[in-house]
């Protein structure tokens, strides 16, 4: 597996109430992912980390990590309040634009060609706010666009359906594989927040079936939640079957890409936490592998709950 950080994640720790870590200057950032066991890369962001490409592109060589893909911030704090690219103002969905296109730019010299950016401040908190045709007719044009200034670099689209808006303009994985395949350029698709997947009630497995069927699923991120707020918990903490049946379709599905992490750690030291959630991954990663594919199809094909669990429980908790 190639599991990656959100570099964010390795440096300020905040909600509403605590700051649980200050920020850390980028060095610091990239010495701590060198600390942690099975992590071979970083999902950067942008434009925070790309201050100095030089200075970036060194840390990336000393420390040996490749990069996952280009986290494009599409909400600044000071600017684009009412939304980006789905702004009533024509001269803000510009700047987003000419502003990916130069993320994308960054992807390509950095060799993983792709983009993955969520959505956030697209959204609406009130009825009558937004006017709904209007706002996907814009992102629609303005994700175009960008996709359309270099085919060879993939953005991949981050649903949610909350938070900061109390209703995200892309909330949940069919919303947002409409929305591409609308746009209908082949480098414009999905990233799989499982804990998103879960918060809006989906089941993440399926979720991750629908988007291949199309050819939309470009990047997996892992964290967990208790199905009410997006919390960034380890992986599985909650949901631990929901993982073992979303590990056991993407092995089925093919995907053999990278996994990012967004993943909260609150007053625990990081590189600990780190190496608690890769540990865990890993461990989730070899109990899907025991499940045998035929015996599942078989299940599958019977829909027989009671055979089912009864598998899982003997196959996962076997007495030897």
């Amino acid at each position: 597996m190639k599991l990656a950080i959100i570099s964010s994640f390795l440096g300020s720790i905040k909600n509403r109430y605590m700051t649980y870590h200050e920020e850390r200057p980028l060095e610091e950032k990239f010495r701590l992912a060198s600390q942690i066991e099975y992590i071979t890369g970083l999902e950067l962001c942008y434009p925070s980390d790309f201050e100095n490409f030089d200075v970036l592109q060194a840390l990336l060589k000393q420390y040996n990590l490749e990069v996952s893909a280009v986290n494009f911030r599409s909400r600044r704090t000071g600017k684009w309040w009412r939304g980006s690219f789905s702004s009533a103002l024509e001269s803000e969905r510009k700047e987003v634009v000419e502003d990916l296109k130069i993320a994308m730019d960054y992807a390509e010299k950095l060799g993983c060609n792709r983009i993955s950016t969520c959505l956030l401040n697209e959204g609406h908190d009130y009825v009558f706010e937004m006017d709904y045709f209007k706002a996907y007719d814009a992102t629609e044009r303005a994700i175009a666009e960008a996709a359309a200034h270099n085919p060879n670099v993939k953005i991949s689209i981050e649903y949610k359906i909350n938070d900061p808006r109390a209703r995200c303009l892309l909330g949940g994985a069919g919303e947002t594989l409409v929305f591409c395949e609308s746009i209908g350029l082949a480098n414009v698709g999905v990233t799989l927040d499982i804990g998103h997947a879960i918060q809006a009630g989906e089941r993440p497995a399926q979720s991750a079936a629908l988007l291949a069927r199309s050819n939309r699923l470009f990047y997996v991120h892992l964290n967990d939640n208790d199905k009410f707020w997006d919390w960034d918990m380890l992986p599985g903490a909650y949901n631990f079957w929901d993982f073992i049946e979303f590990m056991y379709y993407l092995k089925k599905i093919g995907y053999e890409d990278w996994f990012g992490y967004d993943i909260f750690p609150k007053e625990v030291d990081m590189v600990e936490n780190f190496n608690t959630v890769t540990s865990i991954t890993m461990k989730l990663s070899k109990i899907a592998d025991k499940l045998e594919q035929h015996k599942v199809d078989e299940l599958l094909a019977e829909r027989n709950p009671a055979k089912s669990m009864k598998y899982l429980y003997d196959t996962v908790f076997h007495d030897s």
